[in-house]
Formats: structure tokens, sequence, C-alpha cells
């Protein structure tokens, strides 16, 4: 049997690899997604003082700290049994979302937009930032740049670092904003509205107007009919900071909704001899293996699976583009993988909007921005939207504050089952007869890029036997010696 490599796959967050092996025929037999890297977050925390965690976990990753150490810090609140004063929450949901506009737009233009602007065929060399530049010229080019310089200036101005924040605290904040920060916030919000509205409409005249690329979202290729996961508010609204976990299946019916804390309740985790990536699956469904459909237990939670799993969004602009995604797409639920591309700049205009709204708040300059915890430590689970999906962080320690146990559950772990299914399905539907490009395989790896996976946020720990191989090569690249535990 053939073996085709990917390795290492491109325009993510970690490291990873794709295996596709072609049959007697040249065609797909199957198709592995293998995360080889291992980091032992979950482990090596044990031990250490529970208010150390929003500054450790937000180490995991240095593309989207934010998303750790905010969930860590609610995770803190629980576990010291506080509650956080109004304007204290409102700073976090504040720079949460700033941190969410920042880092869509670095997805989309950077890492998922060459795909779509420069081509999925074309050159490698010309498949990155600079290619879109060189494709829509030095003036849009400039105006990604300004938004990302500004996201990451108020991510420092409010959190105290551009990357790695050293702000939140269990029962809030560190420090608050004044009032000439608070205009400066809001005008670089009004900035950011405009960014997204301006990414809308070229993602509508480059991708929507363009029917190859519509046929490539909308064909079979990329389609999977699997469970939706996202955090929703009262009204079943989109919301990325706080709310209950809201689950609807293939049929668009709401599945399942709950708080956080209930979380193992509702989902399993199983564990697969060929990665270090973990498969989450729904655990009243249970465990089919990599299949869609209302008996399978595989769900996604992306920004595509945020608007599936809610009634709408939060906020008026936002709320008017989630209508034209469904009418143009055919209505809820849309199943079309790459379809989450054009759900994030959804995601893009609500997040600066929310900005905007929390931003012109009366009570975000107030100074009563934290409660003091005085009881003792227990447990605590802590819960937000990630821009990979629904991320959940839960501590327990003993009676001194220090950690005994520790969980992470982020979004790409969540969406590992669906992303393996994905590669497998583009791999059977665009290799025939064994002829093989780089641009079909490019398209191979769109399959997952349109989730943002992030391996080096997923991979913390596995129970029991670790698989390892070790290649020693000549300088001609020749397999010397081969040395392995636990694998097949």
């Amino acid at each position: 049997m053939k073996r085709i490599s990917i390795d290492p796959i491109t325009r993510l967050e970690g490291h990873g690899k794709i295996d596709i092996f072609l049959d007697e025929d040249g065609n797909v037999a199957n198709a592995y997604l293998q995360i080889p890297e291992l980091r032992g977050f979950e482990k090596f925390c044990v031990g250490r003082p529970a208010e150390d965690m929003p500054n450790l976990t937000s180490r995991i990753c240095g593309v989207c700290p934010e998303a750790h150490h905010i969930c860590s810090a609610k995770a803190l609140d629980a576990l010291f049994h506080v509650d956080t004063p109004p304007a204290g929450k409102k700073l976090r949901e504040m720079f949460y979302n700033i941190f969410f506009v920042t880092d869509h737009t670095t997805h989309f233009y950077a890492l998922a937009g060459p795909d779509f602007v420069v081509g999925p065929d074309a050159p490698p060399a010309e498949r990155n930032i600079l290619g879109i530049i060189a494709k829509v010229g030095m003036e849009i080019g400039g105006k990604v740049l300004k938004m990302r310089r500004d996201g990451h200036a108020m991510i420092k101005l409010i959190g105290g670092r551009a990357v790695h924040p050293n702000w939140g605290l269990p029962g809030g904040v560190s420090r608050g904003i004044n009032e000439e920060q608070r205009q400066e916030i809001e005008q670089l919000g009004r900035d950011a509205i405009e960014f997204a509205k301006f990414s809308l409409q070229l993602f509508n005249d480059i991708v929507l107007k363009n029917s190859a690329f519509v046929d490539l979202i909308t064909g079979g290729v990329y389609t999977h009919r699997t469970y939706n996961m996202g955090l929703v508010d009262e009204n079943n609204l989109v919301n990325f900071y706080e709310g209950k976990v809201r689950v609807t299946g293939p049929d668009g019916k709401e599945h399942a909704k709950y708080d956080c804390t209930d979380y193992r309740e509702y989902i399993a985790e199983r564990v697969e001899p060929w990665s270090y990536l973990k498969f989450p699956y729904l655990k009243k469904i249970g465990w089919k293996g990599f299949v869609d459909g209302e008996e399978s237990g595989v769900y996604k939670c992306t920004p595509l699976s945020r608007l599936n799993a809610a009634d709408g969004m939060a906020t008026p602009l936002a709320q008017a583009e989630y209508e034209k995604f469904y009418e143009t797409l055919g209505g809820k639920p849309v199943d079309h993988t790459l379809a989450t591309n054009w759900a994030r700049l959804v995601e893009l205009l609500y997040s600066a909007e929310r900005w905007v709204e929390l931003a012109t708040d009366p009570e975000i300059t107030s100074d009563e921005y934290r409660a003091l915890p005085t009881e003792t430590p227990t447990e605590g689970i802590g819960c937000v939207e990630a821009p990979r999906g629904t991320l959940t962080h839960h501590y327990a320690t003993d009676e001194r504050g220090i950690l005994t146990k520790v969980n992470l559950i982020v979004g790409t772990t969540n969406n590992n089952a669906p992303i393996c299914m994905s590669v497998k399905k583009a791999a059977q539907g665009l290799i025939k007869n064994g002829k093989v490009t780089e641009g079909l395989l490019n398209m191979v790896e769109m399959a997952f890029r349109a989730y943002d996976p992030c391996f080096g946020c997923a991979t913390h720990s596995l129970v029991g036997q670790m698989p390892l191989e070790v290649r020693i090569r000549n300088k001609q690249g020749e397999v010397l010696q081969r040395l392995s535990q636990y694998v097949a």
C-alpha cells in the first residue's frame, strides 16, 4: 500500500502531519492526522499554587494566551468561591472580545485566506499573507496590519502584556482603566467594526462571487453532519465570555444545554494509539467511531458550530450578517466545513461590536473591579469560547490552595475527531487513480485549516502507554535505525 505524507502540515498553530494510504487502484484507503507533540501542562501544574494558573496556562500558546488566561481566572473564581464585581466581568469580557477580533483577523488573512485569495493550487511560496497583499494591494494589507497592531496594543494596555497577559485574578482583575484609556479603546473598537465590515465585503467580492469557490465550499468533499456546540446567553444568542453550553444535532434541534460545571455529565474523552491528542465525544450518545450522523457522538465547536448552536447574534450588524449567511447557504444548520471561514468573519463583526458596547458602558471605568477571596479553596471549573472552540479549565486543590488535579479540554481537542474525519473525506474525494499534485494535497490541508487548529493547546497528557518512534538517518536521508515503543 502506497503512503503519501504531508509532513509538516502548514498554516496552523502547533505541529502535525497527515499520512494518506492509497490502495492498488491509487484511491485513498485511509488517511490519518497525527499529532506528534506532547505538552504536559495538566501534569506539571499539579503541586503549584492555584493562583499561578492564569499565568501558567497562558504559556500553553503564544497565539491564544488570552483564552487560557481568562478561562483560568473564571475557574479560580469558582475554586475560591468569589463573585467578580460587574466592572471586573465587563473588563474581562471587553478584553476578551478585543482578543477575538485580533485572533480571527490572524486566521482569516494569514492562515485560511491565502487559499481563497491567492488560490488553493497557487505556488506554495505565494500562499501566505505576502501573497494576499500582492493580490489585493498594499492598502488592504495595511488595514490588516493596523488591525493586528491595534488589537495587540489594547491587549497590552488592559492586560499588561501584548502576549501572555498577567492581569486576571480570582475575583476579578489586577487593575482597571481610566477615562482617557476608555476613549482610546472605544475609538479603536469603532475602527475594528469598520475593519470587520470591510473583511466581510472582501469575502463577498473574492469568494462568494466566484462560482468555483462557492462550489468548493458547498460540495460534498468538505461536508459533515455532526452535532454542534457553543456558549449561548439566556436568549440563546452567541456569547464568548459566559453563558451555558448548548449542543444542537445534525437536524438543528437542541440536544443539550448545560452549565459548564456539569461538563463531565455530557463530555467523555477517549484515546487512539496513533495520536497524542484525545478524542472527546458526547457521553449520552457514545463513541461510534469516526462517523457522521445523529447516532454518532462526534461534535464540532468552531465559529460555524457556534452559529449553528445559537439562535442568533447579540449585536445588530452581526445579526444581519448571520441572517445573510444562512439565507445564502440554504438555512440551518450549515454543514459545510469551509463555510467556517465565513462564520469566522461574522464573529469578527460581533466581537468588534461587543468591544464598543462594553467600552461605552458607564461601569467600565469603575474602581470596583475585584473582590478578594475569603473562603477555603476547593474545586473550580471555568469555561469560555476560545476562537477555536469551547474551552474548559477544571482545577481541584487541597485546603491550602495547592493544585491536586488539573483537566483542560480546549477547542481543538473538542474538534479532533471531526478534523480527522474532514481530512480523510477530503483526501478520498480529491485523490483518484493515484494522481497527486501539490495543489491537491493543499486542498486536503484546507480540510483541517478551516478549524484553525491549535495543537500546542490541545496536547496535554495521555494516560497509559506513550507511542514514540525515532528514526536515525545519514546525511543522504536514508534511515539507518528505527527505535520505537508502543508503535505497531
